[in-house]
């Protein structure tokens, strides 16, 4: 069975030269026109990649993907924004609403092939075992790893990329205090000394966002942050 790639762009020459060149390269091409296209699409058929344009009419691309990843049907699938923003901040936004790649226009047809594949390669061999350990269950809290999402009590939380890594972290070390020069390592991925705000500030907004389940997430002052079963 082919591999199912949801191509989504409002430019009908660029949306048939992307068809052409995936076709030719062995892959099962769905193509919407629309943000509300795309999520009908997505939903139904389950694309096992989304290649999403961010200038969408309507329901922009990047609306689209906070929507696919809120969406426990949706949420596991891969997801390549491809877009004429080239700003740092326009990157980081798309990743942290979830994307797994990002590629500016324009583009080469032979390296949008390419990374596609690469990205489809990084799949699970088998998703089931993933699945099963990348659990975490902390009282009404539930971290699915491979999938991207928390919930409590069966609530969707709504996390940003770094704050569901921030909370994942946090969780699977559950009673282990960690500094703030410990979460920048392993959430943020800075070695050198900058500025721990950054840390504070994200766990405002986890907190916020956590709800009841913000009742885990313990303050040790001077030291850093934790997650404690109750």
């Amino acid at each position: 069975m082919k591999t199912k790639i949801l191509l989504v762009d409002d430019e009908p020459d660029q949306l048939e030269l992307i068809d052409t060149n995936l076709t030719s390269a062995g892959f099962d091409v769905l193509k919407a026109e629309s943000g509300a296209e795309a999520l009908r699409q997505a939903r139904a058929l389950r694309p096992q990649l989304i290649l999403l344009d961010v200038m969408l009419p309507g329901l922009d691309g990047l609306e689209v993907c906070k929507l696919l990843r809120r969406d426990p049907a949706t949420c596991s699938i891969p997801i390549v924004m491809l877009t004429a923003r080239a700003t740092e901040i326009d990157r980081v936004l798309g990743l942290e609403l979830g994307a797994d790649d990002y590629i500016t226009k324009p583009f080469s047809m032979r390296e949008l092939v390419l990374r596609v594949k690469k990205l489809l390669q990084r799949q699970p061999a088998s998703q089931a075992q993933e699945e099963a350990e990348g659990q975490i269950h902390l009282g009404g809290l539930h971290i699915d790893k491979p999938r991207h999402r928390a919930s409590f009590h069966k609530t969707v939380l709504d996390l940003t990329m770094t704050e569901f890594k921030l909370a994942a972290i946090l969780a699977e070390r559950c009673g282990r205090v960690q500094s703030r020069e410990q979460l920048l390592r392993d959430v943020w991925g800075y070695n050198n000394t900058v500025d721990t705000r950054t840390v504070d500030t994200h766990v405002r907004r986890l907190r916020a966002k956590l709800g009841p389940a913000a009742k885990f997430l313990d303050t040790v002052r001077g030291v850093g942050y934790r997650f404690r079963e109750l």
